[in-house]
């Protein structure tokens, strides 16, 4: 399939996920490259929410949204931003939160895990399943409904929001949905998608390589990778969104096809011709409309 034409200008922009070559990435970079966030603009409106406010999920910090100024229990949104387990931020992911508090009419939690290489494998998945532990715990403190808790993650972070949901299940927590887009499910980096997308899409499979070093771990952790988890039976229903044009998307097909054949009731969407990281960038791709809306129907369908 070619490149979405968004897609296609988009690259022309921005040819390398980390705009930055892979030598020259020093701590003091790093460092340089969080403070800095180019595409302020293209991460969409910051809508104005009656409550918007910063916490402690267990000692992680969090930052809590609410379309309405109500005080009775709504349906929650852990959500766990997208960065290579190295970049992003609740700040950086504003603008999305507030999307999602919009579009499911839920409270959203936006977690602000410990970052790579700081905090190595397995700090930032100790940080998620702390919070969604802490949801369920004190959900009054999040004006959360506790039977209908669900995670959703993009990238990164939806690594991190499918090993929660597996590591919720194992706690007797139930989830409700789980949404992960684009999720890393493995780091084999073994797929055809890695060798038909590894340079010229945005994300590089060197630039991925390089991630996955900065945050450690085996690689036959399903901690790390879910997609090696041995048992999926009984894990939160989920929808998984992929983009074509990623080196990602066959391992979250792969993920989406293991669900199901755990039995897990799991629906799958690929995106033709997009690369990594349309969602969260609206003001590039009309894609990222097109699949916020159709995560945001999923997850009320399953909170109703």
């Amino acid at each position: 399939m070619a490149l979405h034409p968004q897609a296609e200008a988009y690259l022309k922009l921005f040819p390398t996920d980390l705009g930055t070559p892979l030598a020259e990435l020093t701590p003091e970079t790093i460092a340089g490259m969080r403070a800095l966030d180019g595409f302020a603009e293209q991460r969409g409106p910051v809508v104005p929410l009656p409550v918007v406010r910063d916490g402690s999920a267990a000692g992680v910090p969090v930052r809590v949204y609410r379309a309405d100024d109500g005080d009775h229990p709504l349906p929650v949104i852990v959500y766990f931003h997208g960065g290579g387990w190295v970049f992003g931020s609740v700040a950086r992911n504003d603008a999305l939160a507030r999307d999602l508090a919009v579009r499911t009419g839920a409270v959203v939690v936006s977690v602000d895990y410990r970052l790579a290489p700081e905090h190595p494998f397995p700090a930032a998945a100790d940080d998620a399943l702390a919070a969604v532990r802490d949801v369920f715990a004190r959900p009054a403190a999040y004006g959360a409904d506790p039977e209908r808790i669900a995670v959703l993650g993009d990238s990164a972070g939806g690594n991190l929001a499918a090993v929660a949901a597996w590591q919720a299940r194992d706690a007797g927590l139930r989830l409700a949905h789980q949404v992960l887009v684009y999720p890393v499910a493995d780091v084999a980096m073994d797929t055809p998608s890695y060798r038909t997308y590894a340079t010229g899409y945005g994300l590089g499979a060197d630039e991925m390589a390089w991630f996955a070093a900065q945050y450690g771990g085996d690689p036959a952790d399903p901690r790390l990778a879910p997609l090696r988890l041995a048992d999926k039976a009984g894990l939160a229903p989920a929808t998984v969104l992929t983009a074509e044009c990623d080196p990602l998307c066959d391992e979250g097909e792969a993920y989406a096809a293991g669900l199901a054949a755990a039995g897990v009731p799991v629906e799958y969407r690929c995106y033709a011709g997009a690369i990594h990281g349309f969602f969260g960038l609206p003001g590039f791709f009309d894609q990222a409309a097109e699949a916020r809306e159709y995560a945001a129907a999923r997850l009320k369908e399953a909170f109703a």
